[in-house]
This record gives C-alpha cells, structure tokens and sequence, in this order.
C-alpha cells in the first residue's frame, strides 16, 4: 500500500468514526434508569423510536367539578315543539346526570326551562317551566333529594342560537341542569 492509500484509508476510518460519533449524539437518550452495559463482542439492540401513548394522558376535568359535569356527563336536554316529555335520549343523559349527583351529593343544582322564539312570552314562560319541572321531577325519581334542585323557566330569554331556522329552534327547546354550589 502506497503512502497516499494509507493516508486516504486513515482519513476515511476517521470520517466513519467522527459520522458514527454524530449519529449516536443526535438520537434522544432513554429515560429512566441506565441500561446495563453489554459486551464490545455482542451486537447493540436497534433503538426503538419513541411512541406516542396509546390514550392521551389524563388531562380531563377534576372529578366533581363543574367542568367535569358538563364535558363528561351533559348539562342540556332537548324537547320536541310545544312538548316537555322526556325523551328516550334524554333519559339517558338525565340518568347519568342522577348518577353524578348521587355520587356528589354536596352539589346543588338549577335546571332551566328554554323554550324557542315562536309564540308569545307567557306561554313560552310557562312551557320552560314545564320542562324544568319534568326534568326535576325525572332526578328526584332517580334518588336525587328534591332539596338540591330548584328549577326556573327562561322562556325564549336566553336562546342558544338567536336563529329564526329549524335547526336554531331546536337547540332552544330544552332544559339545562346547571350547578349552582357544591362542585369541586
């Protein structure tokens, strides 16, 4: 081997190992604690790329709190025009919401009466009040204490959607449960 191949053989060799050196110093290191040292002779292990988790980590709302009511249980049924029977869904929402309650037993409650734009203030007053009333009185049949729920009725005062459409009409036909003290 001539002076220069030996020269450009060495230069190489230096390259590689000063390549090898970077690629090792860019990947993350692990977490926790050291990995046991292994042999020169043996092969390393190849690195794992890091995984996202399977479920996100538990970010949700601190049980009890109001939060936690709304995101994972729901505040709000809806009723059909001129009605204030409780429907099939909405029993299921009113059910898991008796649930919570029971399981939260220091939280009051306030369930309002919506009712859409169409026909005049009292008898939309009245019908809000209706809803309220048979929403109150679902809970209370579900073990819920009548004395932690009053309810009220907003007419068409506070509509969801201030539309003048079907769909805009029937988010204003409902009741809402809303925690008034007690909640985390």
């Amino acid at each position: 081997m001539s002076f220069d191949t030996q020269r450009v053989a060495r230069l190489a060799m230096i390259g590689l190992a000063a390549a090898s050196l970077a690629a090792c110093a860019s990947r993350p290191k692990p977490a926790g604690p050291a990995a046991p040292t292994t042999q020169p002779s043996q092969p390393m292990p190849p690195e794992q790329p890091p995984q996202a988790p399977q479920s996100p980590i538990n970010q949700g709302a601190l049980p009890g709190s109001v939060q936690d009511f709304v995101i994972n249980i729901g505040e709000r049924i809806y009723f059909a025009t001129d009605s204030y029977d409780v429907t099939t869904d909405a029993q299921a929402v009113l059910a898991a919401q008796a649930q919570w309650l029971n399981r939260y037993p220091a939280v009051r409650v306030r369930i309002e009466g919506n009712a859409d734009e169409r026909g005049t203030r009292e008898y939309n007053l009245a019908l809000g009040a209706r809803r309220a009333n048979a929403v109150r009185e679902f809970l209370v049949g579900q073990g819920v204490s009548g004395s932690r729920i009053e309810s009220l009725s907003y007419g068409k005062e506070r509509p969801i959607d201030p539309g003048t459409s079907e769909d805009a009409w029937a988010k204003n036909r409902n009741a809402r449960t809303a925690i008034t003290d007690g909640a985390r």
